[in-house]
């Protein structure tokens, strides 16, 4: 540790980099072990307007215009690395070479070539922490979920229909940006899929193999923004257009090593649904459903209940469910929380893990764990492309 406590930083200051920002705010809100003094150091982004922006509205020391500086700084020791994912491996391999513990956004790389890369960075540097953001791993909803599948309450997993709709590419209006560039798989796969591929092995197990995959995009060509495009929101247009290089949806049939199967669909021209993650999981002895859109229920079907009055009950959310007890000011049921705190306990249990804090949250998903999604995202491309069953090794 610099100085006194833990120097955070965040790199990266669009929409994800503030709700980065937010939740390492808002750690010590969390009950749990004492945490050494969370120092907020420093926002970092090319823009420099934002990036002060960023730095004042979350409280954070000062802001930087360049990762390099981040690096450098002595009073910096934790890392979030917020940026378009083609700068990943570049600004996490620097931040390890750096000494700082790092905490990437996901997908961990474009390439599994680089995701292993970085994963050998962090073998390099066995005092330092890393993780990969896969923050859906901390909903108390979808983690009581997978309780209800580990500890047997809903039998064996037999089908998995999983969806991540969202509608911040359904405008054609919308500027070019980041998103819209790459290989195919860089689009509407790695963006919001990954989140859901990881979502689906979270809940039931690893994937042995997939097939049927369909990549497609439906808005061809987008105009670059007149200035600056931050996140999905709107922006001024110029008069130059350039083509979408990657898919607007992706669709795909897998099958677990269970046996079980699943369907999967993430989009992000999906009208009315701005961020739509949902699943329903049929198990051998019952069923449950998670829909993101009322993020503090779920619904369940077992056997507890007399058949004559059994069928799918909503459960609300509460303190004993995973991560709320202590998670929320009012920890009580009913209260309901949302996205944004997912951050918050993802920060919370990286930082538990940087001060070697054992047993108050589960740890967060490792670099292993981004190269194996990297991993499934190149099957899933690969079957589109060939048109063939693609088994995961």
């Amino acid at each position: 540790m610099s100085g006194s406590g833990l120097g955070v930083a965040i790199v990266g200051a669009g929409m994800i980099g503030q709700a980065h920002a937010a939740g390492y705010r808002a750690v010590n809100a969390v009950e749990g072990p004492k945490l050494p003094p969370v120092r907020l150091v420093a926002v970092a982004d090319i823009n420099a307007t934002l990036a002060q922006h960023v730095a004042d509205r979350f409280g954070y020391q000062r802001a930087e215009t360049s990762w390099q500086a981040v690096a450098e700084a002595e009073d910096v020791d934790v890392v979030v690395a917020a940026v378009a994912n083609p700068l990943h491996r570049e600004v996490v391999e620097g931040m390890l070479a750096a000494g700082k513990h790092v905490l990437c956004e996901k997908p961990l790389a474009p390439t599994i070539e680089d995701g292993q890369a970085m994963v050998a960075a962090a073998e390099r540097a066995p005092g330092q922490q890393t993780a990969v953001g896969f923050s859906f791993r901390r909903n108390p909803a979808i983690a009581a979920i997978r309780d209800y599948v580990n500890d047997g309450t809903l039998g064996r997993p037999l089908h998995f229909a999983g969806r991540y709709w969202c509608d911040y590419g359904a405008d054609p209006r919308g500027p070019m940006s980041w998103r819209y560039k790459g290989s195919p798989g860089s689009g509407a796969l790695a963006d919001i899929g990954s989140h859901l591929v990881d979502l689906a092995e979270f809940v039931c197990g690893p994937i042995a193999s997939v097939r049927g995959a369909v990549l497609s995009t439906s808005i061809t060509e987008r105009a670059l923004p007149a200035g600056t495009a931050i996140g999905h929101a709107p922006a001024e247009l110029s008069d130059i257009y350039e083509p979408v290089e990657n898919e607007d949806v992706v669709s795909v049939t897998a099958t677990f090593a269970s046996g079980a199967s699943a369907t999967l669909t993430a989009t992000r021209i999906s009208f009315g649904h701005p961020n739509a993650l949902g699943f329903e999981l049929f198990a051998s002895e019952g069923a449950a459903t998670y829909d993101l859109e009322r993020p503090g229920e779920f619904q369940i079907w077992d056997a507890a209940p007399p058949a004559r009055i059994n069928g799918y009950r909503t459960v609300l959310a509460g303190p004993a469910q995973p991560y709320l007890s202590g998670g929320l000011p009012m920890n009580f049921p009913g209260v309901g929380y949302g996205q944004n705190d997912l951050f918050v306990w993802q920060a919370r249990a990286f930082l538990e893990q940087v001060a070697a804090i054992e047993g108050n949250l589960p740890p967060v998903a490792t670099f292993a764990d981004g190269v194996r999604n990297l991993r499934l995202l190149a099957a899933i491309v690969e079957s589109a492309q060939s048109g063939s069953e693609v088994k995961i090794v």
